[in-house]
Parts: structure tokens; sequence; C-alpha cells
């Protein structure tokens, strides 16, 4: 009972990392019908970021809030200027192609300038493990659980209880409608990039140490981030929350008490068995919006 409360714990940790990714898919796609594959990506790019910040002398932390600044002015502003907004008339299919051609440029990029091997990466909250009635905790898990926590509640309730974010949820819901209103759509929309850009940062900070900082870690997380959002609801951000911790559970589980060999697949066979039922995810619903 206590190893499996151990996997229970240490699953929803990873969950966690996997949801601050999904999130990004769930927030761009509601605001301005884009889907990022390259999301896997912008995680990695952060990562590297911060090593070479932390090369140069430069703390942790310190490393971290300014790979905060420089993504959220690159994979923020400059992705949307770039990618999105030139791509965006010729309708969603191309824009995915421009993603996905995104991710692969990137990968070169880093693999180019950093090589192909695997480069550890400091924990942020240390290696120490604690006994709570029982059950082995590392500091590393209660930290991502502790911080996702913070992060999702603080958002919804950016969302919900502001100005801004009321104007962000009007967009997204309808965006002539918001316009008619005198929201500033572009800016609303801008800012979803920005907070896009700077949970895929966090989300850096969290996950490497337990991928390692390689070119290629964005691909696995990108994927389970993507089957993590439809599983939870595409167009429901609280289902990327449910849709990764269900993932990072399921693997935990079926590593332990099935075979590791199959844990990686558990992402996949989840999709499928949720989007035979729900084809709308766990939380989700079926709307019209015009973009």
């Amino acid at each position: 009972m206590i190893d499996f409360a151990q996997l229970i714990i240490s699953g929803m940790a990873t969950g966690a990392i996997y949801a601050l990714a999904a999130l990004g898919f769930t927030l761009l796609w509601q605001a301005s019908g884009t889907i990022n594959f390259a999301t896997g990506e912008f995680v990695m790019l952060p990562a590297f970021s911060m090593l070479a910040f932390q090369a140069l002398g430069v703390p942790l932390l310190i490393s971290f809030f300014l790979t905060l600044v420089v993504a959220t002015a690159v994979l923020g502003y400059g992705f949307k200027r770039s990618i999105v907004d030139p791509m965006r008339k010729y309708g969603v299919m191309p824009l995915v192609v421009a993603t996905i051609g995104l991710a692969l440029i990137m990968r070169s990029g880093v693999q180019l300038s950093f090589g192909a091997q695997a480069l550890p990466f400091k924990n942020i909250f240390g290696y120490e493990v604690f006994n709570i009635a029982g059950v082995h905790v590392s500091a590393s898990d209660l930290g991502t659980l502790i911080v996702t926590f913070i992060v999702v509640v603080g958002l919804q309730a950016f969302l919900q209880r502001t100005v801004t974010g009321r104007a962000m949820q009007a967009v997204a819901q309808n965006t002539e409608s918001a316009e008619v209103l005198g929201i500033k759509v572009n800016r609303m929309v801008l800012y979803t990039f920005a907070i896009n850009a700077m949970l895929a940062t966090l989300a850096a900070l969290l996950v490497t140490p337990l991928y390692l900082a390689k070119f290629d870690m964005g691909i696995t997380l990108g994927l389970k981030a993507f089957l993590a959002a439809i599983i939870g609801g595409f167009n429901n951000s609280r289902g990327a929350l449910l849709g990764g911790v269900i993932i990072g559970v399921s693997e935990n589980l079926i590593g332990a008490y099935v075979s590791s060999a199959y844990k990686d697949g558990a992402a996949l066979a989840l999709f499928m068995l949720v989007i035979l039922f729900k084809p709308n995810g766990l939380l989700g619903a079926p709307t019209e919006r015009k973009v």
C-alpha cells in the first residue's frame, strides 16, 4: 500500500508537468485556434537557455527568471508575429505544418549548438526525501505539486476574477463579439501567447532534471502534453490538468505493475479509450466559435 501511494504521488508530480505543457495547447487553441506542435520544443529551448546562463556563472533561480523574460519575448511575441499571424489566414492545417517545421528547426539548432549528448540539470528543490506517514516523498515531487497547484489556481483566478482575464475568455469564446464590445483582441491573444511561453519555461525548470537536457527531449513531452489536452478536453483548461495527472499516474502504475516496456504507451492507450467514449474529452464540451 505504501509503494502504491508513492507511485501515485510520483505520478501526479510527473503528470503536473505534462499538465503545464498541455495548458499551453488549450490556451492557444481557445484564444486563436492555434495548435502548436512545437510545444515540446518550447519546453526544451528554455532548458538549454537556463544551462547557458548557468555556464556563465548565473545561479539557477536567476537563470530561470532571465529565461522567462527571453522566452516571453521569443516564444510568445516572436512566435505569434513571425509564425501564427502570417499563417492564420490559410487555416489550421498550414499552421500545424508550420509549427512542426519550427519544431524540427529548433531541435536541429540546439543539437548543432549543444551537441547530441544529454546534459545534467540541477533540481531546484534539491534531492532530499521526506517520510510522510511512512510514504517516502522526494522534495522534487512535493515541490512540483505545490508549484503547479499555485500556478494553476493563480491562472484560474486571473482568468476569472480580473478584467484582463475575463477579456481573454471573451476573445476565446467569440472573437467578433469581443471586438464589437471594444476589447483589444490582438492584445488579449498576445497575452495568451506570453502566458504559454511562461508555462513552458516553468515546465522546463521542473521536468529537465528528470528528462535531462537533450535536443530531442521535447518529442515525448510534446506528445504527452498533446494527448493530455485531448484526454481532459481541448477546450477546457482544467481538463489539461486532469489529463496530465491521469497520464502521469497511469504511466507509473503500468511501469510498476505491468512492465516498464509498456509505460510510454499508457498515454496513447488512454487517448484511444477516451476518444471512443468521450470524443470531446473528459471535461470538454462541443462548442462553436469563430476566429
